[in-house]
């Protein structure tokens, strides 16, 4: 007779993770803005880093990240050994939420925070709590109203991802200050290097300021390296002597470091990455809007897009019509926004032909 296993208690409840849909069948070449992939890819220093390590594939990694670590801290004025490297953000957020939480504790985030957050918290038995946002932006004054007795971890994506907004630094400042001490917040700045705003801080200071703040970075996004799974952490001196102990002894791969370390060198390639963002960032949300559609104000790589909830006009109709046309979106459904699609920003050619798009779409909606 056989067994069946049963696992720990909330572990079938968690509804597994799926990224943006990268394929359409019949569609051999369909544009791909779902998943906040940067429009230029990788640096090609970063592309010939890996292609030189492929004949050191037998050799295992450089458990701690020692280079990579050390081009971090001279990047960002940190230091190195604060830095904890992992198998993308993910892994570090998963880590924290395995350090710092388990049944009986509560977890919380934003209302249209990364759906990371609340998958992790479950993963560990804890509870995950929403709070409720102001104009599709994280509420400081809503997230201090839910920190309870059981509050251990706070996460605040900013910029939020699918939102685009972000939080400005006295209003961060202002949370981690009215924190207890004994609740964690992670700044999660995945998206911080699009960001040019004077009033945003990625929060380093903050974690300088005490023993309860990390924030987690990513190569996923700016640098292009999504494939790779490379991201890191800056802690307080007793978070990184905790998650060294319960990541992997080569959690990160040499493929990732020796790409990451390349693309942390070609300044000039990030530095074009970000103007073409700004560039059509502001072109796009200006094209949206002027076919009627209402367009979150984004500091990230994507825009948030609002349609119209009556069948034929609604993001479900917008989403199959742009799939029709061989553009793949981002269905938002699962955070809690069932009328908004997620568009990256892709190359010059994609942003012409979504936009194109759209606008026959808003176009025939009138007409009926």
């Amino acid at each position: 007779m056989s067994v069946v296993l049963t696992p720990r208690p909330g572990i079938l409840d968690i509804t597994p993770y799926v990224g943006g849909k990268s394929t359409l069948a019949g569609e051999a070449s369909a544009i791909k803005l779902s998943s906040n992939e940067s429009a230029l890819g990788p640096s090609p220093r970063a592309i010939e880093a890996y292609k030189a390590m492929s004949t050191d594939l037998h050799r295992y990694p450089d458990g701690a990240a020692t280079a990579l670590r050390d081009a971090l801290g001279a990047l960002h004025g940190l230091a190195p050994e604060r830095i904890v490297c992992g198998s993308g953000s993910d892994e570090i957020i998963d880590l924290l939420a395995r350090a710092y939480a388990g049944p009986g504790d509560e977890v919380l985030y934003s209302a249209h925070g990364f759906l990371m957050y609340a998958l992790a918290a479950r993963g560990v038995g804890a509870t995950p709590v929403a709070a409720p946002e102001r104009n599709l932006t994280a509420d400081v004054d809503a997230l201090l109203a839910q920190v309870s007795a059981r509050t251990r971890i706070v996460f605040l994506a900013n910029p939020n991802n699918p939102t685009g907004t972000y939080v400005a630094a006295d209003a961060v400042k202002r949370l981690r200050a009215e924190l207890p001490d004994r609740v964690l917040l992670v700044l999660d700045a995945a998206y911080a290097e699009f960001v040019e705003r004077p009033d945003y801080d990625a929060g380093v200071a903050l974690v300088d300021g005490g023993e309860n703040v990390v924030m987690t970075r990513t190569f996923s996004k700016i640098y292009s390296l999504a494939g790779l799974r490379l991201g890191w952490a800056y802690c307080p001196p007793s978070v990184v002597a905790v998650l060294n102990r319960l990541r992997g002894p080569f959690n990160v791969n040499t493929a990732a470091q020796v790409a990451g370390l390349a693309a942390l060198g070609d300044r000039d390639h990030l530095e074009r990455a970000r103007r073409h963002n700004e560039h059509w960032l502001v072109r796009l949300s200006k094209r949206l809007e002027q076919c009627g559609l209402a367009v979150t104000p984004s500091v990230g790589n994507f825009v948030l897009v609002r349609f119209a909830a009556e069948p034929g006009r609604d993001a479900k109709t917008a989403d199959g019509f742009l799939q029709k046309r061989g553009i793949i979106v981002r269905n938002v459904d699962n955070y809690g926004l069932p009328d908004c699609l997620r568009i990256t920003i892709g190359l010059d050619h994609e942003m012409a032909a979504v936009g194109e798009a759209l606008e026959e779409f808003t176009d025939d909606t009138k007409e009926r």
